[in-house]
């Protein structure tokens, strides 16, 4: 299916844009902005064309926030290593990865608890606010005479910060409401068959 096959393009796009940081000149910066906004457009595009031609699938479900985590942490991970991230505002980068690998943890327990943990429209408006961040520190790196595009991705990344922290609390809640109205004797059972 198209929308699949869009999902996993955004995720086979990732060796070539951390690639293109080992790549000095404007040309690998121009790359890996390319790729990295071709990739967030794909993001739009999969669920709407999965919604369109009904073709909405567990495999799609589970693999596009998969694919959003990857791309975006991985471009993080490049940009906090090259210094466009520095300082303080590793402190950002550091949050989002935290948040992601938390929610991703918390996706897997509740599945075996057989609890689906849905996704919010706040989750896509955090998300987009991470890309739009990231496509403009990476805009940077093209152009570093024009301060006032890192100062924007700057604070694009701490609105996306805040939006994280929020959308992961509310994700945290929900977990542990669920996990309190888990049955006892299920929870008995699960934990001796752990052991």
């Amino acid at each position: 299916m198209l929308p699949n096959l869009l999902t996993l393009s955004r995720i086979f796009s990732i060796p070539f844009i951390v690639w293109c940081f080992y790549v000095e000149g404007f040309w690998a910066h121009l790359t890996a902005t390319l790729l990295f906004v071709v990739a967030c457009i794909t993001d739009f595009f999969d669920g709407y064309l999965a919604r369109e031609w009904e073709q909405v699938s567990p495999f799609g479900r589970f693999l596009d926030p998969v694919a959003d985590k990857l791309l975006v942490s991985a471009t993080l991970l490049m940009l906090s290593g090259t210094g466009s991230i520095s300082g303080i505002h590793l402190i950002g980068a550091a949050i989002i990865l935290a948040r992601e690998i938390i929610v991703s943890g918390l996706r897997e327990f509740m599945s075996e608890m057989q609890m689906r943990v849905p996704v919010t429209k706040y989750a896509k408006w955090k998300t987009a606010m991470q890309m739009i961040s990231i496509s403009c520190l990476l805009c940077s790196a093209m152009f570093p005479d024009i301060a006032s595009l890192k100062n924007a991705g700057i604070v694009l990344l701490w609105l996306a910060v805040v939006m994280t922290v929020f959308t992961g609390a509310r994700y945290l809640k929900f977990g542990i409401v669920r996990m309190a109205e888990f049955p006892r004797t299920e929870k008995q059972s699960h934990n001796s068959g752990a052991n």
